[in-house]
């Protein structure tokens, strides 16, 4: 176990390297601010001795790979994102101390883990030259992972045997389960006329609301089931060029996101949407993702109950993640982390005690795995 000097250290070392990352307001609005994001971190490895850090690129967003220099395969694989939420007031990124945690944008998704991976990563390239541990870094997790997570294992060919997304979940709660997403535009044209005359248009905005009742009149209802294990949609804009109160709009356009379990795939959830969209509204897909299930390896559970004294629970998360592109790999996924909440806002915060136990169960699992010793 870790000496008080040590775990203080290693507070202080999390604590600062939290607080310098969440001043980067890396964000897809601000491109440049993501290379600066990556370069921050390639920094912070180019000192190990035994590893490569290769850089990649897909449409514009780049991307990271630290591995063994030796060339050997990659056994265990960390892998996160440094993308956040947009925010337009720079001024927004910055952190405070208070109450045992990191406030700030991004400090739980997830700058503040990619601090303990960046520790862990140091930690065990230092002590064991060429262990087969790889960190992948990507930008885009928050605009759907495709030139990211998707693009280092489809098109640039990294493997593992095992990776680690500590990107859901909790410090108690491993993730079995994502449910799929699927998120669409809808697009409604009609006639504009005077709002005094409305028999003389056809209103736009009508008719996609008139699409969207019934589309959403499939779902069960939120308090059907208080787990909400079951499919969802919510409507996350309406939009119209029109800026007239007494005028009936000619266009309008409006974006659902769609949450479903498994068994059920993007297909026959866009199939059914679809039937339920009325004459002159066009619908287009941004995003569909199926339902993962995740293997997270037994030993994991082992880890987390030595450090934290119970076993933590299986936990099937609402959200999606780029583990889905992991997954379809057939790559076993391990997602946890640590305690943090208010994800997106200006008042997202990180668990400082908790940080601290992550480490010290990805530190423990690691051991076991890679090097077979307590």
């Amino acid at each position: 176990m870790p000496s008080q000097l040590d775990t203080a250290r290693l507070r202080e070392r999390l604590i600062s390297l939290t607080r310098d990352f969440v001043l980067i307001p890396g964000s897809a609005e601000r491109p440049d601010e993501l290379q600066r994001s990556i370069h921050w971190v390639r920094n912070h490895l180019e000192s190990l001795e035994g590893i490569t850090v290769d850089l990649y690129e897909s449409n514009g967003l780049p991307s990271l790979v630290a591995r063994p220099a030796n060339d050997h395969p990659i056994d265990v694989l960390f892998c996160a994102h440094i993308d956040v939420v947009h925010h337009s007031d720079a001024s927004t990124y910055k952190s405070e101390l208070r109450d045992n945690r990191i406030y700030g944008p991004g400090t739980g998704d997830m700058k503040g883990i990619v601090a303990i991976l960046l520790e862990l990563f140091r930690r065990f390239h230092l002590q064991s030259p060429g262990i087969p541990l790889g960190l992948a870094i990507t930008t885009d997790e928050e605009s759907g992972g495709d030139n990211g997570t998707r693009a280092l294992f489809e098109d640039f060919g990294v493997k593992c045997n095992v990776a680690m997304v500590p990107d859901g979940g909790g410090i108690d709660d491993i993730v079995v389960e994502e449910k799929g997403i699927l998120q669409l535009k809808l697009e409604s044209t009609g006639r504009a006329c005077h709002a005094a005359r409305p028999w003389l248009g056809h209103n736009a905005l009508e008719q996609l609301q008139t699409t969207i009742a019934s589309i959403q009149s499939q779902f069960p209802p939120l308090n059907a089931d208080l787990l909400h294990w079951h499919p969802t949609c919510s409507v996350t804009r309406i939009d119209t060029p029109n800026r007239s109160v007494n005028r009936i709009p000619s266009h309008a356009t409006a974006t659902l996101d769609v949450r479903f379990p498994a068994p059920q795939d993007c297909q026959s959830v866009l199939a059914d949407l679809t039937s339920h969209i009325g004459p002159n509204i066009t619908s287009e897909t941004l995003i569909a993702a199926e339902p993962t299930i995740l293997s997270p390896d037994p030993a994991f559970f082992d880890a987390c109950e030595a450090v934290l004294g119970h076993r933590p629970r299986e936990h099937r998360e609402h959200g999606g993640s780029d583990a889905r592109f992991i997954s379809r790999q057939n790559i076993p996924v391990i997602m946890s982390r640590p305690l943090c909440h208010n994800l997106h806002s200006s008042e997202e915060w990180i668990d400082i005690d908790s940080m601290i136990s992550f480490y010290e169960i990805y530190r423990h699992y690691l051991n076991d795995r890679l090097l077979n010793n307590d």
